[in-house]
């Protein structure tokens, strides 16, 4: 073997090691966070924390790409920490509930070919199952006594018994006729149709037995409504149930949903709440003395403030714990002593936890920081929390921390073995000045080995709602991390209407839909296009609900983006107003019907300014999205068609307002980006 000089030698050794040192970085290196990549997370949820404080249940929802499927399935870790226990793994299990008196789980299953209550160990043994309704269950939640189960059910209303509910399912299923016969309003809602049947609660002892209905009559208990805690509580007695109905005759046109409370013996409910506007979210203490629930104050706005209110049961005297607070409380929960109430409200992009004693005082703060928490519980003596917290940057998943402070302890980590293998980047935030001198706040993902000396195109993502907000939370629809790792700047603004920045900032949207909004996304571009990362001649925006209305309005007034998406997008105000079901929206957001206030109508609606149409736009729908109805995307697409835009329809005839199938939320990323990419990489126009 030829021999090296020791100088040479040494040279050798030294490019070998800068050899090997490059490929140990380039096997250590993070992959970008691919919508493939996201699909691997198991999504973490309903905490629910064990009488004694040991044993936290959650479910793990898993999903299969390739069957186009998802299972979930519940597991139960102990607070001391340790290895997550998976204690179902037949059909699908979620509600994960205690028993009061053991270790014992109520829960929701399919394992038996339908959706019905089962109670199980906490170990997963000794299953029993509970109801065998025709028309299912779901919803349970467990008397503080330990024994009583309460459930929710879609019955016929008429029907006295199972018997009955049971023929006219089957009747109803083999009749030939599938046409509907309507005489009110509220007849479909989202993306489902209103038959025969209500959602009634039912009542059932934890060892079994026949069901009874606790809420009779041809109204839904609980009404609907987009997330929040349950609508329906049990007293620490067992003795009475209060749930949330809403008995306005015309619905379609009303938010007052009230709180009522029934006996678990059954009998007439008497009704507690008195707002004009919307009561949900019931809690009663621990102790019994007290009834606790979020509150709205202005008839017909979905959007007002979200007030956290406090009854003494005893006397029926109430006060507004948190009027003083100018945000909304979107959950909260008893500390097990009942002296204090600890809440949730969203801030600046962020969700963070308060606390106010139940007598009423100063709020003070207990966690916040740059992630979203939910999900409170504590342990009997108080000493440990248990919580749910995610990021922009970290998907949800099952903390505790004790009282005294600390680092909260991941318990579930049910992500870490794919965010290990990808490259996320933190989400960041900046504030320009919008219309009228508002401070405006924006999100901000990079893309994966981000280089500040190197011009990137910029994808501007507008929130629905209108009354939303872009935050520190994880979704894994619109996902800025997803579309980063594409090569985009993401940006998203929180402009007017946007909610954690004060009631009168959320207000400013109301009959204004393309005015202060408008100019304060245009801030925000105006600011990102003087960065030195931005190239201002790749700019595209995507929004979905009033996203997409906010993109259909950009369309026909500015010419700066290259690429737009428009996502289950308002179109035609007028026509919109007569197809969509939840009246109470857009007659408060434009003060009227289209016939009563048709100017509003007429100065905010995209479809007026067709004429101006020039930026290719691809347009999204869902044929069974009844909030938006789908004719706002084909309008959309045939004016586009006859201006000679470049567009592209995409319809999915099995998706509601959002698109949730996996293969279709697949095709949903791939087309956005593709779309974006050919043509923010063409040169200026």
């Amino acid at each position: 073997m030829r021999e090296f000089a020791p100088g040479l030698k040494l040279v050798l050794m030294r490019i070998l090691l800068v050899f090997a040192m490059l490929a140990l970085s380039g096997w250590a290196q993070k992959l970008p966070f691919t919508f493939d990549a996201m699909m691997k997370i198991d999504r973490v949820g309903e905490p629910a924390l064990s009488p004694d404080g040991k044993l936290v249940a959650y479910t793990l929802r898993r999903i299969n790409l390739d069957g186009n499927t998802s299972s979930r399935q519940i597991y139960v870790v102990p607070v001391s920490g340790g290895t997550p226990k998976a204690v179902t793994s037949q059909g699908n299990n979620d509600r994960p509930r205690w028993v009061p008196g053991g270790n014992r789980l109520a829960f929701i299953s399919t394992r038996s070919g339908s959706s019905q209550v089962w109670t199980m160990e906490a170990d997963g043994t000794d299953a029993k199952q509970v109801t065998t309704l025709a028309t299912e269950a779901s919803g349970v939640t467990v008397s503080p006594d330990g024994k009583l189960l309460v459930f929710i059910s879609e019955v016929y209303p008429d029907c006295a018994d199972e018997a009955c509910n049971q023929a006219k399912l089957e009747a109803e299923k083999n009749n030939k006729v599938k046409a509907r016969v309507i005489t009110s309003l509220l007849y479909r809602h989202w993306d489902s149709w209103q038959g025969a049947r209500r959602k009634h609660l039912m009542l059932v002892p934890v060892e079994g037995g026949k069901p009874r209905d606790l809420t009779p009559g041809d109204r839904d208990v609980p009404t609907f409504s987009l997330g929040g805690p349950d609508d329906y509580a049990i007293s620490p007695d067992g003795k009475e149930v209060c749930y949330v109905t809403n008995l306005d005759p015309d619905p379609a046109s009303s938010t007052n949903s009230d709180l009522f409370a029934v006996s678990t013996e059954g009998g007439e409910a008497r009704k507690i709440s008195i707002s004009p506007a919307s009561d949900l979210s019931p809690q009663y203490s621990p102790d019994g003395k007290y009834l606790a629930w979020r509150m709205q104050e202005r008839a017909g706005y979905e959007s007002d403030r979200w007030k956290l209110v406090v009854m003494e049961r005893e006397t029926g005297r109430s006060q507004v714990l948190t009027q003083s607070v100018d945000r909304h409380v979107q959950s909260f929960t008893w500390l097990p002593d009942s002296s204090r109430l600890f809440y949730v409200v969203e801030d600046r992009g962020r969700t963070n936890l308060q606390m106010v004693p139940v007598g009423g005082g100063a709020a003070r703060v207990i966690l916040g920081g740059k992630t979203s928490v939910d999900d409170v519980q504590f342990t009997p003596d108080g000493k440990t929390m248990i919580f749910s917290q995610h990021s922009g940057s970290a998907p949800l998943e099952v903390f505790k921390v004790p009282n005294t402070g600390g680092e909260p302890v991941n318990l579930s980590n049910a992500s870490a073995p794919v965010l290990e293998q990808y490259q996320l980047t933190p989400m960041e935030d900046f504030t320009v000045e919008g219309a009228e001198k508002a401070r405006v706040q924006s999100f901000l993902v990079k893309p994966p080995a981000f280089n500040a000396a190197t011009k990137y195109p910029v994808l501007f993502l507008i929130h629905g709602g209108p009354q939303g907000a872009w935050g520190q939370s994880w979704s894994f629809r619109w996902n800025p991390q997803v579309l980063a790792a594409a090569g985009f700047v993401v940006v998203m603004p929180n402009p007017r209407g946007s909610t954690g920045y004060g009631q009168k900032f959320t207000d400013d949207i109301n009959d204004d839909w393309g005015g202060k909004v408008y100019d304060d996304v245009m801030a925000v571009a105006d600011y990102v296009a003087k960065q030195p990362w931005a190239d201002a001649d790749r700019f595209a925006a995507a929004g979905g609900s009033y996203g997409g209305y906010m993109v259909n309005w950009m369309l026909g007034h500015t010419d700066r983006f290259k690429a737009f998406v428009s996502h289950a997008g308002v179109y035609d105000l007028k026509s919109m107003g007569g197809e969509t079901e939840e009246l109470w929206f857009t007659k408060w957001e434009f003060k009227g019907m289209p016939w009563e206030n048709p100017q509003s109508y007429e100065k905010w609606s995209p479809s007026n300014h067709v004429m101006n149409f020039k930026t290719p736009t691809l347009v999204i729908h869902g044929e069974q999205d009844f909030r938006v109805p789908y004719g706002q995307g084909l309008q959309l697409f045939t004016g586009l068609q006859q201006m000679k835009v470049p567009s592209k329809l995409l319809i999915y005839p099995d998706e509601g307002h959002w698109i949730l199938k996996p293969q279709n939320s697949k095709l949903w990323y791939t087309s956005v980006i593709d779309w974006v990419k050919e043509w923010t990489s063409k040169a200026p126009r």
